[in-house]
């Protein structure tokens, strides 16, 4: 069950669009994920479904060692570009998860079983909080920030403003598929501001894919900075 468990996750993150295309690598800075954390789910699981729900407080004990290294691996990994807005909310959330496993190693130190209990009840929702900063809210919203991430900040700074022009439509098919796409239920009472949000990121995107196409290259910075700031907006529904 753990094995296929983590199979789902890593489909979950390949439709997220972390794949190889031929025999191109994707780019790190484009990817909403940060794999260290992913690979802690080999130690939560175990802790989450097998030893906590049999209370067996020898298993989580013996977890300690691993829990420490996984964690040291997580404070030392840097976050991907396109997730440099993620920042604070990742800074915050990693120092509540910090706090959890140095609870989870002080009452596995401990004899006091309901202490440890309570601990490993505490990691485990500190680390699906860390998972939830830094995931998309759907993986259309990935698909179009990917775009948006190398026009923002790579295309625009270095003028390559026929570039921008070129990924214009796809900005607007991506911005379209936006409009059409259902939140989570943990996310469905956001629904009506997230629709208007995404209408102005596409009303922003088909913008610039005019100003591209009429080769209007001054206008191009003023309405790259337009999308960008709907995009924000867009994210900051869910905050």
């Amino acid at each position: 069950m753990h094995k296929v468990t983590r199979f789902v996750l890593i489909i979950f993150l390949l439709s997220l669009g972390f794949v190889l295309v031929g025999d191109q690598m994707p780019d790190p800075d484009t990817e909403s994920t940060v794999p260290e954390l992913i690979d802690f789910h080999d130690i939560i699981y175990p802790i989450w479904h097998t030893a906590f729900p049999a209370k067996d407080c020898k298993a989580l004990r013996g977890f300690v060692t691993e829990i420490n290294e996984q964690a040291a691996k997580i404070n030392a990994a840097a976050l991907p570009g396109i997730l440099r807005d993620k920042k604070q909310v990742w800074e915050t959330g990693l120092a509540e998860f910090n706090q959890a496993v140095k609870t989870y190693g002080s009452a596995a130190a401990g004899s006091d079983d309901q202490a440890l209990l309570d601990a490993a009840e505490l990691l485990h929702a500190r680390f699906e909080m860390l998972v939830r900063a830094i995931r998309p809210v759907a993986r259309e919203v990935d698909a179009y920030h990917k775009v948006l991430y190398v026009v923002y900040h790579k295309h625009l700074p270095e003028k390559k403003y026929a570039e921008i022009g070129s990924v214009a439509a796809d900005m607007v098919a991506k911005a379209e598929a936006i409009t059409k796409a259902t939140l989570s239920k943990r996310l469905a009472a956001k629904t009506e501001a997230f629709q208007a949000a995404a209408a102005k990121l596409l009303a922003e995107t088909m913008a610039l894919e005019a100003a591209g196409k009429a080769g209007l290259d001054k206008d191009i910075p003023l309405l790259v900075d337009k999308v960008h700031s709907a995009y924000q907006a867009l994210e900051k529904v869910f905050d």
